[in-house]
């Protein structure tokens, strides 16, 4: 008697469940189904781009195809930022530090820190983060670059959003959120800064950064009112920020009389 084998490549075997994928291979096959049209190809044999960015000139290349995967570029490429003979667009009003994360993310679909799938905890973490205290966050991973155009310390992860606001790119957009929501421990004048550049580099219609700075001022208003430093936002005034700081931190009366 011959045992007859059924182990064939043939069998149909047990369906097996896809595995989730990760925020960054989501993001990474959303831009590969755009650079498939023109084909794939293309990407690698498309013209090479010279980008000078920002005060001190900083030169970046790239390709043309991958820019051309944001609005901004697109006609950047056909405008008066660039020169056709040398293949040069200028960037001066942009941040080196962050140009540099926006094109890792246009050819990698994230930026370091990428922003990790923890599948024992089911949570979102960012790499090289060091969460001592297992709060969340960065850790050891700077989280905060000093802005020329502003002339002080801002959150990273927001200047990268209103970036990509301006280029157009509303899944870089969507990421930088992401991460900046796992950062903790920021000083008082960091996130006044950061919010009011954020309110200021983007359209009043946008509810998604208000949000989360909103939702950051409430949890934190109590160190706000200690530190003072919501005191003189609001005297500042005038900028878009100054109303929600009125708002829920009304100025104190004074007792005096004249």
């Amino acid at each position: 008697m011959f045992k007859r084998s059924f182990a064939s490549k043939d069998r149909a075997g047990k369906a097996v469940k896809p595995s989730k994928r990760s925020f960054r291979e989501h993001a990474k096959m959303k831009l590969q189904d755009k650079l498939n049209s023109p084909p794939v190809g293309s990407t690698l044999t498309s013209p090479i781009i010279t980008l000078v960015v920002g005060r001190e000139q900083r030169l970046f290349a790239a390709h043309e195809d991958v820019l051309s995967l944001s609005p901004f570029f697109v006609a950047a490429l056909r405008g008066q930022f660039f020169e056709s003979s040398t293949k040069q667009v200028q960037l001066p009003d942009e941040e080196p530090e962050v140009f540099s994360c926006i094109l890792e993310y246009l050819y990698k679909g994230d930026y370091y820190p990428r922003l990790l799938h923890n599948k024992r905890r089911n949570s979102w973490e960012l790499e090289d983060a060091q969460d001592l205290q297992k709060i969340g966050g960065r850790g050891s991973v700077e989280s905060t670059i000093n802005h020329s155009g502003v002339g002080g310390v801002l959150l990273k992860d927001t200047v990268i959003y209103c970036t990509a606001e301006k280029f157009g790119l509303d899944e870089l957009k969507r990421l930088a959120l992401r991460k900046q929501g796992l950062q903790s421990g920021i000083q008082v004048d960091v996130i006044l800064r950061s919010a009011r550049y954020a309110y200021e580099n983007t359209p009043d219609t946008d509810s998604r950064l208000r949000a989360h700075y909103l939702a950051l001022i409430i949890r934190s208003r109590k160190i706000f009112k200690r530190s003072g430093t919501m005191q003189t936002e609001m005297e500042i005034g005038g900028s878009k920020l100054f109303f929600v700081s009125f708002e829920f931190f009304p100025p104190c009366r004074s007792s005096s009389v004249d």
